[in-house]
């Protein structure tokens, strides 16, 4: 018996691990299960690193929404930005994710950044287009991460925050994990 073994290159495939930062926020069910489930997800399928405290935030836009629950994660990735986007959609849907952007969500699942790069497509807009203006995205970034740069406007997150006018109640309620 002989085995063929083929290896195909493609130029743009990139096996080296990018950082990125992913944004989570649960208003539905067991908000902290949510979170806590949706992480093992996400570290069956990334190499995990740092993890936020997780925090309650007031709903942004529709004021009658409850209160979320909110946390930052840096994970590390050789899928490419469409395909984490994939996987990271699939997570939203296995966790219970229904309605419309905006709706209230078991869980929600942001990419914040990936490694240092720009990606604008009709899906899919990295850093996340409102970042800038998201306490309850900025404030546990700073927590694990206060020197990442922003690459479209070259800030740290923590030069972002304090830059923040429009500052939700955001209100820390544990300890990194």
């Amino acid at each position: 018996m002989t085995l063929l073994f083929v290896r195909c290159y493609n130029e743009e495939m990139n096996f080296e691990a990018v950082e990125v930062y992913l944004g989570l926020g649960s208003n539905m069910g067991n908000r902290e299960d949510n979170l806590q489930q949706a992480i093992k997800l996400l570290s069956e399928r990334l190499r995990m690193g740092k993890v936020s405290s997780v925090y309650e935030t007031d709903p942004v836009g529709d004021a009658g929404q409850p209160h979320y629950l909110n946390q930052v994660c840096q994970f590390y990735t050789t899928l490419p930005p469409t395909a984490l986007l994939a996987l990271l959609k699939g997570f939203e849907l296995k966790l219970g994710r229904t309605g419309p952007s905006g709706a209230p969500r078991p869980i929600d699942i942001d990419i914040l950044f990936y490694g240092g790069q720009v990606v604008k497509t009709p899906e899919l807009v990295i850093p996340h287009p409102q970042l800038t203006e998201r306490a309850f995205a900025l404030i546990p970034l700073v927590e694990i991460a206060p020197d990442m740069v922003h690459p479209v406007n070259h800030k740290t997150a923590k030069q972002l925050l304090a830059k923040l006018k429009d500052k939700h109640k955001v209100c820390k309620i544990n300890s990194k994990s």
